[in-house]
């Protein structure tokens, strides 16, 4: 029986700057706070995942180093099953990350280090974990033929599959076949369609367009105007779910991803799962931080209990 959910992507500590603006080329401002915690969108999924309830593998490559060390110990204190490669001669991943002190907006670069490496060896070193898992989730952090293989892997053995295509970078369209879901934000969706989804039913032709390519269902992740469900049979447009004043979206999109493939695993169904993804990123962006923000199961049934809403 497949239990849990299994997910490839890379770890980074996250040295977050709080500022009232981003500095323009050639200019030295004073920030209003500093904080280094761990990040990387495949790492904050898992953090996200096992707060949420699931039964979590991670699969990456870290360096030998005092950032790796905060990488073991993230997953220590999650209860997040680490599969990852310690390397001596690459370091672990660092990400900048500019948030605005006001409004919680966000600008991020991100050096994936060691988990940079990660090519189809490691995922086939890694295929008894994706095999046995009940969903697989990656992303496009680490290398996209790294992502091909294990969702190759993945669809193969009949473990639904979760992409997650941000950064918005190119991948190949033999990718679209192996989604039962492709999980965008409206940034990534407009990229991949070719217009701006100003609307919910932009939203909606933008799913109608990545069903064309090949997938089973698109999540397309709308900010604080919720999420969009669409599949060839049934459009659904599920609400954000609030929980307090947005501080900070830097992770919304992780707690998203982590809170529907935690749900998803333990046999939601996918507009359940839509929703407690919904709370989980609710919760998220109240506090500061990636993987530091991930709320807890008790929480995420607390707020959905309450019948929190945007």
């Amino acid at each position: 029986m497949k239990v849990g959910v299994s997910i490839l992507g890379i770890f980074v500590a996250d040295t977050a700057y709080l500022a009232k603006r981003m500095p323009n080329v050639g200019e030295t401002i004073t920030g209003t706070g500093f904080a280094v915690g761990p990040g990387g969108k495949g790492s904050n999924q898992a953090v996200a995942a096992a707060r949420a309830g699931g039964t979590v593998s991670f699969i990456s490559k870290i360096g030998r180093d005092t950032f790796g060390d905060i990488a073991l110990k993230t997953y220590a204190e999650a209860g997040v099953t680490p599969k990852v490669v310690q390397m001596d001669d690459m370091p672990t991943g660092a990400a900048f990350i500019y948030v605005n002190d006001g409004n919680g907006d966000n600008a991020i670069i991100v050096y994936p280090g060691a988990a940079g490496t990660i090519g189809i060896a490691d995922v086939e070193a890694a295929r008894e974990t994706i095999e046995q898992s009940a969903v697989f989730v990656t992303q496009l952090e680490q290398p996209a033929e790294a992502a091909q293989r294990a969702l190759e892997i993945a669809h193969a053995a009949g473990v639904t599959t979760v992409f997650n295509p941000a950064p918005a970078e190119p991948f190949p369209d033999t990718i679209y076949p192996l989604c039962d879901y492709i999980v965008p934000n409206e940034t990534e969706a407009a990229a991949i369609v070719g217009f701006p989804l100003d609307t919910l039913d932009d939203a909606r032709r933008a799913g109608d367009a990545l069903l064309a390519k090949g997938v089973k269902a698109a999540l397309i992740t709308l900010g604080g105007r919720g999420v969009l469900y669409h599949t060839a049979r049934q459009s659904v447009h599920v609400p954000a779910v609030s929980s307090g004043a947005v501080i900070d979206t830097t992770g919304a999109g992780d707690a998203f991803v982590g809170g529907f493939s935690a749900a998803l695993s333990r046999g939601a169904s996918p507009v359940e799962a839509v929703r407690f993804g919904c709370a989980t990123a609710g919760i998220a962006v109240t506090r500061r931080g990636t993987a530091p923000a991930m709320p807890k199961i008790e929480e995420i049934e607390a707020l959905l209990q309450k019948g929190g809403a945007a």
